[in-house]
């Protein structure tokens, strides 16, 4: 059966189709529960609170040069391919985004 979703809603449709939890949470009156939703990757491990000490962690980083085909832009120092140069001015290469 096709559906008409620009047709107007009424108010009697969506009050049929509500679930069952949310009938019976209507229905109890009662103090309500919040549920979260908790997956095994989500740890505390994986937060850095604001100001925390990290002065013992390393961060190792594999530093590239650029290719003979690349260049690094003077206003935004990004690494771009030669196709990408808009100026050049006392020996300085700027990008098209930075000159656009």
């Amino acid at each position: 059966m096709a559906t008409d979703y620009d047709a107007p809603r009424n108010k009697d449709d969506d009050n049929n189709n509500e679930s069952l939890e949310a009938l019976q949470a209507q229905r109890s009156g009662g103090a309500k529960t919040a549920l979260i939703d908790v997956e095994d990757s989500d740890t505390a491990e994986g937060i850095d609170l604001p100001g925390a000490d990290l002065s013992g962690e390393e961060l190792v980083v594999q530093v590239v040069p650029p290719r003979e085909d690349e260049f690094t832009c003077s206003s935004c120092f990004l690494v771009r391919h030669r196709s990408q140069v808009a100026r050049e001015k006392n020996g300085e290469k700027y990008c098209r985004d930075c000159e656009g």
